[in-house]
């Protein structure tokens, strides 16, 4: 019961090993240009996530639980079921082929980093920092 109750659990359940990240939520299409701003100054990471996927909502909990580069690394999130529009365009602005799951690293307004699936991995992350 144990494993289904984690593949299954909302991310609303409470989990004591887990880190929480405090992502900001991308919802509008004019946040890509504050992130491109931002990246000049400080790293940013786009999590692209599909509300509907379990090895999508696998590979969140996963990075959650190791992420530790918030002094490194802005985490935007993105609902992309909600918001295929901004994922179109991230696609388009970062010249990356759409995944989902997926991660991207936003150095100097460019993609310097993207990975998707199983390759995600807040570890990986840090190298490309």
């Amino acid at each position: 019961m144990s494993f289904f109750k984690n593949i299954f659990n909302s991310s609303d359940d409470n989990d004591s090993n887990e880190k929480k990240i405090d992502w900001k939520e991308l919802t509008d299409l004019g946040q890509l240009n504050e992130i491109s701003a931002i990246s000049n100054e400080k790293a940013v990471a786009i999590f692209k996530h599909s509300t509907r996927c379990s090895v999508s909502r696998m590979a969140l909990k996963q990075f959650e639980k190791e992420f530790d580069l918030s002094d490194k690394v802005t985490p935007y999130f993105l609902d992309l079921i909600a918001y295929r529009d901004i994922s179109n365009e991230i696609s388009s602005r970062f010249g990356v082929t759409h995944q989902s799951p997926q991660l991207l690293l936003i150095k100097d307004g460019k993609a310097i980093y993207t990975v998707s699936h199983s390759d995600i991995n807040a570890e990986a992350l840090k190298d490309k920092v």
